[in-house]
Order: C-alpha cells, then sequence, then structure tokens
C-alpha cells in the first residue's frame, strides 16, 4: 500500500492547469476569429438549451471528447487534423474542461487548453452567444457531434 494520500480535486486541477496556458474569454474568441484555435463545447445538452451556443463551436460531448479528437482515432471528427492542433475546451464554470484538456494532452495534442471561467466567462464578456433554435446563426446541428 502506498503511503501517499490520493489527491482531492482541487490540488488535482492546479496540478493540471500548470501544464498548459489556460485562455481568457476575449482570447479564445480572437483565436477561434483568425482560423487559429478550434473551440469545443462539452457542456451536456441541458445546459446548451439553457443558456445558449458559441457560434462556430464544436458540440461534442465530454464522454466522447477523446475519440473524437484524437488525430489518429478511427472516430474522430474531421476537425481533428493533427496533434498540432490548438483545441480550447469549454465547459460550463471551467473546472470539468481542466480535466479534459489534460486528457488531450495526453493523447498529444500538446495545444490543448481551455477556457478561464467557461461558457459563463464567455457570456459574461458579452461575446456572440446564440439559442439552438436560431435560424441564423451559430452553431448550426451540422456542427454538433452525435452521440
Amino acid at each position: 500500500m502506498s503511503d501517499e494520500r490520493p489527491l482531492g480535486i482541487d490540488e488535482l486541477l492546479e496540478r493540471v492547469r500548470a501544464e498548459y496556458a489556460r485562455v481568457e474569454a476575449r482570447e479564445a474568441y480572437e483565436a477561434a476569429r483568425a482560423g487559429e484555435a478550434l473551440l469545443v463545447d462539452i457542456r451536456y445538452a441541458a445546459l446548451r438549451e439553457r443558456d445558449g451556443l458559441i457560434p462556430g463551436a464544436l458540440v461534442v460531448e465530454r464522454n466522447e471528447l477523446e475519440w473524437r479528437l484524437d488525430p489518429q482515432g478511427s472516430h474522430r471528427v474531421p476537425e481533428a487534423t493533427g496533434h498540432e492542433l490548438r483545441v480550447v475546451v469549454i465547459c460550463n464554470e471551467g473546472y470539468a474542461s481542466s480535466l479534459a484538456a489534460a486528457s488531450l494532452h495526453q493523447l498529444g495534442l500538446s495545444r490543448a487548453t481551455d477556457l478561464v471561467g467557461g461558457f459563463q466567462a464567455w457570456r459574461a464578456a458579452g461575446l456572440p452567444v446564440t439559442s439552438r433554435t436560431d435560424p441564423l446563426g451559430g452553431a448550426a446541428p451540422d456542427r454538433a457531434v452525435s452521440h
């Protein structure tokens, strides 16, 4: 039996976040607009329905993230073009996305990061959000990855 105590979630988050530079909402927005980053929304459907979508973000459920973004995987999305891809993972408040970004690093996506404060920070910054039923904007259903 090991003498090491188990990590708590706060310590785990601190450790994984120390391994990469997280991004603020405005930086993520500008990088995506310039074609320099892929925004990936991992929030569950009820939150997306309630709060809306980030236009242009790829929607991938958290439990499918690694399979969809692994450039070597047989279930990858077309956007998973290589290990050099800069991915900005977005959850609701910026906690689950940190663990998700760390997981992507383990797959060799060394430029993966996450959004500080998550979707709530994006919205608070006044950045574009659209409803799922908005016919003119945003993350069209074809940008969502089905289960």
